[in-house]
């Protein structure tokens, strides 16, 4: 009896503790607000090389070749030799994502503002000009203290009372919201929301295509926002169209009058993240499954947009685990995360998944640009860029090193 007791007693404590832990206090993902002001007044551009701790967004321009680290700013590289890149700057942006150039100059954001450098002496690039509050998608309203127009700039986590969960929930999530080029602007990847265009600068957001004229490339003059709808992810230029890629599929932008963009088209499939790239006759899209993008499936989708009015599916192949590509003449290089990245023989569209040139399982790939001196990867452990001549057999050049991998 005494055992029975002693039993009892111990299940009653535990479910107190259980009690007390989910009615009292509990570990939650708590945000750091900051206003743009005091982000603004933080602002201290330039200084010298520092290591790489994480890669986003990955731009060619010229000799040169600008690698984002997401939330902080843009590495830059004298890239004149591909097999020994040289660091030469290191340029601070609070909040930078994306970038993109043109005729000397560099267009970066900065949370909710947009801001032009001067790149005529790329280790020392001069602020130009700072649009303010033309994202302000980014503006969060502070729950905990009860006011509007903040920047989360980071979280911490903390206990705090479960009477105040309803505050921290709208908090708690676990994602982050992260060509052919015309003369004079550069070359970005496939997972790009910034590019430049007939002397205008197209960004999007989640749920906006973001217009500016740039005739004037050291003053950018905001045009007007186009609503395109919820889960745009990529946008990728080539000749007078936009391809804007989202998680539930394409639109199709006519920009033959650059200020006034005309949706041609939209070419709808599974939910999924989708990054694009195209050429005369095909868009090639990747489709990844995962917890951001939604969806269950990882395919290559070959597109017909001869008419882009009506584009059509014209062959679905099988992936892995896509993320971002590039096409170089007949040749179609696709990062496939985990399993590395790969080369596909694109000459004949409807045979591209049997047509596996060559795969390079040692690196976990993210996104790929193919410039005109070297295919340039960004990966886990590095950005690595290669003599790709020889298509069917990839040769490295360099790896400039990400630190925060190891």
């Amino acid at each position: 009896m005494k055992r029975i007791w002693i039993i009892l007693l111990s299940c009653i404590a535990l479910a107190s503790c259980d009690k007390i832990e989910s009615k009292g206090m509990y570990l939650a993902r708590v945000p750091i607000f900051e206003t743009m002001e005091s982000i603004r007044a933080k602002a201290n551009p330039v200084s010298g090389p520092t290591a790489i701790v994480q890669a986003g967004k990955i731009y060619l321009y010229q000799d040169y070749l600008l690698i984002n680290e997401p939330g902080k700013g843009i590495h830059i590289f004298n890239n004149v030799d591909p097999s020994k890149p040289l660091a030469v700057a290191f340029l601070s942006i609070p909040g930078n994502v994306d970038l993109a150039v043109l005729d000397g100059k560099l267009y970066a954001d900065s949370f909710t503002d947009l801001l032009t450098f001067d790149l005529e002496n790329p280790a020392s690039p001069k602020l130009l000009t700072r649009n303010k509050d033309v994202f302000k998608v980014l503006l969060e309203m502070d729950y905990i203290n009860n006011t509007t127009d903040r920047i989360i700039t980071g979280y911490r986590d903390s206990l705090v009372s479960y009477s105040q969960k309803d505050k921290y929930s709208p908090y708690d999530r676990k994602d982050n919201v992260y060509y052919e080029t015309n003369s004079g602007s550069g070359q970005g990847g496939s997972m790009a929301r910034f590019t430049i265009a007939n002397k205008h600068l197209y960004a999007v957001d989640q749920t906006t295509l973001h217009l500016f004229n740039v005739q004037n490339a050291s003053q950018p003059a905001y045009v007007k926002d186009i609503k395109i709808g919820p889960g745009i992810e990529t946008i990728f230029p080539f000749k007078n169209s936009l391809f804007i890629g989202s998680n539930t599929g394409m639109v199709i932008y006519d920009i033959t009058t650059a200020s006034a963009p005309v949706e041609l088209s939209r070419y709808s499939h599974i939910r999924a993240c989708d990054p694009v790239v195209v050429n005369e006759k095909y868009a090639f899209v990747t489709l990844r499954a995962g917890v951001v993008c939604g969806g269950q499936q990882n395919l290559l989708e070959v597109i017909d947009i001869q008419d882009l009015t009506k584009p059509m599916l014209k062959n679905t192949f099988t992936l892995e685990n896509p993320h971002g590509l590039a096409l170089s003449d007949q040749t179609l290089y696709v990062c496939e995360g985990k399993f590395g990245l790969k080369s596909f023989d694109a000459s004949d569209v409807s045979q591209i998944g049997n047509k596996l040139l060559e795969t390079k399982k040692e690196l976990t790939s993210i996104d790929v640009i193919a410039g005109s001196k070297s295919l340039i990867v960004v990966a886990e452990k590095g950005v690595h860029q290669y003599d790709y001549s020889n298509k069917a057999k990839l040769k490295e050049l360099s790896i400039i090193p990400i630190i925060g991998s190891k």
